[in-house]
């Protein structure tokens, strides 16, 4: 059975993971796409599109990055507020519970990424969406689940307009105006779960 990436899922989606690993939050590594696509980017500011509990946001705000993390679901942002309170951070977060699909911010950022976020809306008009976001000669980092061909694989069962393919987001970027750096399709594994992770990596740069 499909459903809405509204508000009420993912408040019941965090309260589960809490039930289900109530020390998680405290010990949650960040995505790995992260840590090899960003390392090498002088630190400015970023935003976390989708932040979920915020284990990318403090990472980035522990190397420096000033962070604005964004996410739908409070008990998200009560579970990262926790996570945060045991991190050494060199950089700040300001996080705000709203949802992406109407929020907008008031200036542009140097980064802007999201990690398996889903909207209530279609995922390509998503990434349009936050990839304005990105100032001239700033970075967007994409990384996504490939739901297709298994519906559920990653624990729920995705409406068909969260379902894109690598090619479907790269065309979305205007050759013109980004310079595509990474563009590739993964699959991970992750102790304790037994279906591995299908995913698709994009990194871009606007053109200045």
């Amino acid at each position: 059975m499909t459903h809405a990436f509204d508000k009420d899922y993912w408040d019941q989606h965090w309260q589960q993971r809490r039930g289900d690993s109530p020390a998680a939050p405290a010990g949650k590594s960040p995505n790995p796409y992260l840590t090899l696509e960003i390392g090498d980017l002088a630190v400015g500011s970023a935003l976390d599109a989708g932040c979920g509990v915020g284990a990318e946001a403090i990472w980035l705000a522990a190397r420096g990055w000033r962070v604005t993390a964004v996410d739908i679901a409070p008990e998200a942002l009560a579970l990262a507020a926790e996570h945060v309170a045991t991190s050494a951070l060199a950089g700040d977060v300001r996080w705000i519970e709203a949802d992406l699909t109407v929020w907008a911010p008031e200036a542009r950022f140097d980064l802007v990424t999201t990690h398996y976020a889903h909207p209530a809306m279609p995922q390509l008009a998503f990434y349009d969406r936050i990839s304005a976001w990105v100032a001239p000669g700033g970075t967007l980092l994409i990384v996504g689940h490939l739901h297709a061909p298994t519906a559920g694989e990653h624990g729920h069962h995705p409406p068909a307009e969260a379902s894109v393919t690598l090619a479907d987001i790269t065309a979305g970027l205007d050759p013109t105006r980004w310079e595509i750096t990474t563009a590739e399709e993964h699959v991970r594994t992750i102790p304790g779960r037994p279906v591995p992770l299908h995913d698709v990596v994009v990194r871009a740069t606007r053109r200045a």
